[in-house]
């Protein structure tokens, strides 16, 4: 069986990059093959939740 090779570059901050946008949707996937949510939720490939880490209401910025 094949094993999987992530399309990630080879780059010195190995931060993934997105693979496929759906902004529609609220989720992109990133070349580690992690799900990101608009919401600053994940879900790793290896099936763990990341919680979404909303900021308080309070400290919101309002535009004036």
């Amino acid at each position: 069986m094949r094993s999987h090779q992530p399309s990630c570059p080879a780059t010195d901050d190995h931060t993934p990059h997105i693979v496929a946008a759906h902004p529609e949707q609220g989720w992109n996937l990133l070349c580690d093959g992690a799900i990101v949510f608009d919401d600053t939720g994940e879900l790793l490939p290896d099936g763990r939740i990341v919680a979404p880490h909303r900021v308080p209401v309070e400290r919101l910025t309002i535009a004036a």
